[in-house]
């Protein structure tokens, strides 16, 4: 925490602002007072807009395909399914 007489504030605003937005605490004293303090101005949140990424981003016809890393595996997920079918049956 940075503690500053309104003197000193006056002369180094623009440092103490710095350090505020930088994350420091800055406290502005008269007479050895604490009289105010620098804070960060709350910025305000932006909700997104439904579909403003339209045709921004494309998927590939075979984006569901096999992948080549797990050839050969398929009968171990067969059988991986089976077994917990009962876990995981929704129905």
């Amino acid at each position: 925490m940075t503690t500053v007489a309104i003197e000193q504030a006056q002369e180094n605003l623009s440092s103490l602002i710095d350090d505020m937005v930088s994350g420091e605490h800055v406290v502005i004293t008269r007479n050895q007072i604490p009289i105010a303090e620098l804070i960060p101005v709350a910025r305000p949140h932006i909700k997104p807009v439904f579909g403003s990424a339209k045709g921004m981003m494309a998927i590939s016809e075979d984006f569901d395909a096999p992948l080549e890393d797990f050839q050969g595996r398929e009968e171990a997920v067969g059988h991986w399914r089976s077994s917990h079918e009962q876990e995981y049956d929704t129905h």
